[in-house]
C-alpha cells in the first residue's frame, strides 16, 4: 500500500497536519472533439509533480461520459504515467435508472482498478443506491470480501441525478468495513461532514474522510483530508496552500480564499458545468490544447464573459503563489 494511503495522521480538529490530498483529473479533448492523451499524461504528471494523488475516472473525467474503452484506457495511461505512485480511480458501473444492484459487475470495476495498481473507489450506480441504506451497506460489505481496499462514495444529486447522501448511521456501518480505507463525501454539507468526521473520531481514526465539498475546502481545517474536482484547476496551487497548512503559515488562508473564490464561481449551478470551466483554466494555462468537452457535457453559456472571470482570478492565484 502506498504510504499515501496508509493511514491518516493526527485526527484533532484545527492541528496542522501533513493533509492527504487527493486530485481528480480533468480529461482533456481536442480541438476536434476527441480525447487529447498527451495533454492528459500532462495533467497527471502535473499532479505528480505538486506532491497530490491523481484520481481519473471521476465525474471530472466525464465518466459517465465516455465509452469503456476510453475508461480502459485512462486506467493504463495513469498506471504507466504514476508507476509506482499512488493513483485513484473510479470504478464504474454504466448501468440505467430502475436496473438492480449488480455486485459481480461492481466487483470487475474495482478489479480492473486494482490490476493496473490503483485504489478503486466504489462510483455511484442506479443499482446501489436504489435500495435501502441497509443494502448500501450490505453491498460495501461484500465487496470488502472480494477485494482488499477500496474508497466508498457519497454523492449528491446536484452531481449525478441517481447521488445519495446516506444516513449517519449506514455511514458508520461502513466503518466496519475492514477494506474501506475511506469515502468521499460530496453532499457540499459542511454539518453533514462534520457529523461523519465525529463518527470516524470515534469509531476509527484513521479512516479517511474526503471531502467532496468544493464549496467549503476549508474542511481539512476541521480533521477532513481531500478528494475534490476543484484542485484539477490548479493542483500546484492546492499543494502550496496545503503545504502552508502543514507548517502553520497564516498565508494559508488568504490562498484558500483565492482557491474558494474559485470554487464558488465554478461550482455555481449547473454545478456540471464545472467541467468546462475547469478545461478554460486549464487552457488559459497552456496546460492543455483545447477547452473542448465531450458531446452531452453541461458547458457555460457565455464562454467569452466566463474566461474574463477565470483570468482574473488566475492573476490573482498566480500572485498568491510567487
Amino acid at each position: 500500500m502506498p504510504d499515501a494511503l496508509a493511514k491518516r495522521p493526527d485526527p484533532r480538529p484545527g492541528a496542522p497536519r501533513t493533509v492527504v490530498g487527493m486530485s481528480a483529473v480533468l480529461l482533456p479533448f481536442d480541438q476536434h472533439g476527441e480525447v487529447d492523451w498527451a495533454s492528459f499524461e500532462g495533467l497527471l504528471g502535473r499532479t505528480l509533480d505538486a506532491g497530490l494523488i491523481p484520481a481519473v475516472n471521476m465525474d471530472t473525467g466525464y465518466v459517465q461520459l465516455i465509452g469503456a474503452s476510453a475508461r480502459a484506457r485512462v486506467l493504463e495511461v495513469a498506471a504507466a504515467v504514476c508507476g509506482a505512485s499512488a493513483f485513484v480511480a473510479g470504478a464504474y458501473l454504466d448501468d440505467r435508472p430502475g436496473d438492480p444492484l449488480d455486485l459481480d459487475g461492481h466487483a470487475r470495476a474495482l478489479d480492473a482498478v486494482a490490476a493496473r495498481g490503483g485504489t478503486p473507489v466504489v462510483f455511484p450506480s442506479h443499482g446501489l443506491n436504489g435500495g435501502s441504506d441497509d443494502d448500501w451497506v450490505a453491498a460495501h460489505q461484500e465487496l470488502g470480501r472480494r477485494t482488499d481496499r477500496f474508497i466508498a462514495f457519497e454523492l449528491g444529486s446536484m452531481f449525478v441525478p441517481h447521488g445519495r447522501i446516506y444516513s449517519l448511521d449506514a455511514y458508520e456501518a461502513l466503518l466496519e468495513v475492514d477494506a474501506c480505507i475511506g469515502a468521499k463525501h460530496s453532499s457540499l454539507s459542511r454539518q453533514a461532514e462534520w457529523d461523519r468526521l465525529a463518527v470516524r473520531d470515534r469509531v476509527r481514526p484513521e479512516f479517511l474522510v474526503l471531502t467532496g465539498n468544493d464549496l467549503a475546502i476549508d474542511m481539512i481545517c476541521d480533521g477532513s483530508d481531500y478528494l475534490l474536482g476543484l484542485s484539477a484547476f490548479a493542483p500546484d496551487a492546492f499543494a502550496e496552500r496545503d503545504r502552508r497548512w502543514t507548517a502553520g503559515d497564516p498565508a494559508f488562508r488568504e490562498l484558500n480564499d483565492l482557491l474558494q473564490y474559485l470554487g464558488f464561481y465554478a461550482f455555481r449551478a449547473p454545478v456540471p458545468a464545472y467541467r468546462h470551466d475547469a478545461a478554460m483554466v486549464l487552457h488559459a494555462r497552456g496546460w492543455i490544447t483545447s477547452d473542448r468537452t465531450p458531446p452531452g457535457a453541461v458547458r457555460r453559456v457565455d464562454p467569452v464573459a466566463e474566461r474574463a472571470v477565470l483570468a482574473d482570478i488566475l492573476e490573482r492565484l498566480t500572485a498568491a503563489t510567487r
